[in-house]
């Protein structure tokens, strides 16, 4: 993948992204309305798949990109669970169910950036994965139904945690084959 590039700032899949910050800035003064409130969820929903889907399809899969997909997903995500919490439509204790995939990840992800300077740029790629998609789709139906449905909510939140369980130990399985098959650098 080529080095991070401002033009493909301008790029569609990036353009796609970016559409989830406003989203974010905007859920919360359309939480009064639960339908608005669930537009907007499903329009970030929308973006999150659409993003991925053209810059396969378009092969504009770029270094840009996978900097700012996850920035878009993390913001909307905290602030969505920032606004349920505040408004009390989804309990504190739900927190950790919907982070437990980022929370597997993220020593993942610490491990890949410090290792990345001494290892080939081939290291670890940290793409999504089918149990990635699986618990992003879950997380999102548990948040929906703290508009919609809360009775579904405690089961939702529990398929969540552990979709996102199974993911996180996926990425850690999948980078740790991964830097098996890494070159080892010469001269260091």
């Amino acid at each position: 993948m080529p080095p991070v590039s401002a033009r493909d700032l301008k790029l569609p899949p990036n353009m796609v992204s970016l559409a989830r910050i406003p989203l974010a800035v905007l859920f919360p003064f359309v939480i009064v309305s639960p339908g608005a409130a669930f537009a907007v969820l499903l329009a970030a929903a929308l973006t999150d798949v659409v993003d991925g889907y053209l810059a396969r399809k378009n092969n504009q899969v770029t270094a840009l990109g996978a900097i700012i997909d996850p920035i878009a997903d993390k913001t909307f995500a905290v602030t969505v669970v920032v606004t349920l919490i505040v408004t009390k439509m989804l309990p504190l204790w739900a927190v950790p169910a919907l982070l437990v995939r980022e929370i597997f990840e993220l020593p993942l992800v610490l491990w890949v950036l410090a290792t990345r300077r001494s290892r080939d740029k081939s290291t670890v790629k940290a793409s999504a994965n089918v149990l990635g998609k699986l618990a992003t789709v879950i997380q999102f139906g548990a948040v929906m139904s703290a508009l919609a449905w809360p009775e579904a909510l405690h089961t939702l939140l529990g398929l969540a945690a552990l979709a996102g369980a199974f993911a996180g130990i996926a990425y850690w399985v999948r980078a740790l084959r991964q830097m098996k098959r890494a070159p080892e650098p010469v001269g260091e």
